[in-house]
Order: structure tokens, then C-alpha cells, then sequence
């Protein structure tokens, strides 16, 4: 996104609204989350469960760490190796920090961080129905979601394939991981970055 297309993210955004976005994978829905009728409104057009978790998105591996700051050396440097990039990771939440996000596991986090000028963090989710196909173009996106959305931006095709989702929540203590979900990173890749925890 261009700069004025960042500070039109971010306003709508700050004012509660859902966006519709392209990630580095497939289409996003997205929005502040902190907002808690902002969240219903995601969790109601996709028709997803309330105790189902979502992502929180960042737009730059810095500004996560520092929301985050309980994370261990172990877990820190994990993620320097895998972010950002097309991999959602789950980490341990002793904060709590951002509660709407969690699901019923407040103690687990979900993280997802992609290069962009978007200064807000996000809670993002696939921008289709809940179990629907993941959406490569905007015209993949369910009519309905597009028209809830207070801001729908268009970044053409994209790859299409969503991102690999990591359990990182006992790699601190125990250098222990698993895929939770395939996807674009492959498990190679993974264990390359994975396989020797820095401590």
C-alpha cells in the first residue's frame, strides 16, 4: 500500500471499521483489535464461532516483539528467523494481551507479521466464510463480506495458498514445535529455521 492508502487503512481502522486487504497469501479481513463490536462485526459476516481465535496481525516484526516483550530469548529468536513472512505462529500469552483475539484460550496467541506501511496491529482473519475457500482475488471474496467492509482495497491476484500455522508455545522450555496447519512455508523450511533453538 502507498502511503495515502496506509493512512486511509489506519483512520478506518482507529474508527472501528473492517477492512478488506491483501496479505502476502490471500485476501484478509481485518480489524482493530481491541474494538470489541469491530470484532463481533468480523466474527458475525464470516459466520466464524466466537471461541475460535484469530490472528493479530502486525506490519513489522519490531513493533510485534514489542508488544510482546514476555517472550522468551529461545521464542524471540524464532520468530526473527520466521518473520515476517507466510507463517502464523502460536505463542504463549501470559499477558493476555489482546483478550478479543483468543478465542476460549486467552493464554494462547496468535501471531501473523507481513512487510507494510500500516502502523495499527491487526486481528485478521481470511476474508471468506468460515470453512470457505481461502480467497485469491477480491472477486473471490464472499459478496457479503465486501459489502460489510468499511474499506475493501483491491492488490490483484494473489498466491493464494494460506500461510503455515506453527505451535511455538512449548519450544522455550522444551525446543518443541508442530504445524498446525500446512501451508505456504513449507516443513522443511520450518525445521531449518526451527531445528536448534538460540537461547
Amino acid at each position: 500500500m502507498s502511503g495515502s492508502s496506509s493512512d486511509i487503512f489506519d483512520r478506518t481502522v482507529e474508527a472501528g471499521g473492517l477492512v478488506v486487504f491483501p496479505s502476502d497469501t490471500v485476501y484478509g479481513l481485518g480489524c482493530d483489535p481491541n474494538d470489541a463490536f469491530a470484532v463481533e462485526r468480523v466474527y458475525l459476516v464470516k459466520r466464524r464461532p466466537r471461541w475460535q481465535p484469530c490472528a493479530v496481525m502486525f506490519f513489522g516484526l519490531e513493533e510485534a516483539l514489542e508488544s510482546l516483550l514476555e517472550l522468551g530469548p529461545s521464542t524471540t529468536a524464532a520468530l526473527r528467523r520466521l518473520l515476517p513472512g507466510p507463517v502464523g505462529v502460536l505463542v504463549p500469552n501470559p499477558a493476555h494481551r489482546f483478550p478479543l483475539a483468543c478465542g476460549d484460550d486467552p493464554a494462547t496467541l496468535g501471531l501473523r507479521v507481513i512487510d507494510g506501511d500500516v502502523r495499527r496491529p491487526l486481528l485478521q482473519t481470511s476474508a471468506n466464510r468460515s470453512g470457505g475457500p481461502d480467497p485469491r482475488t477480491l472477486a473471490d471474496v464472499p459478496e457479503l463480506i465486501r459489502a460489510a467492509a468499511d474499506l475493501v482495497i483491491d492488490g490483484g491476484e494473489l498466491p493464494g495458498t494460506p500461510s503455515t500455522v506453527v505451535d511455538l508455545r512449548r519450544y522455550e522450555n522444551k525446543g518443541e514445535w508442530s504445524i498446525v496447519r500446512a501451508g505456504a512455508l513449507g516443513e522443511n523450511q520450518l525445521a531449518d529455521a526451527l531445528s536448534s533453538p538460540a537461547r
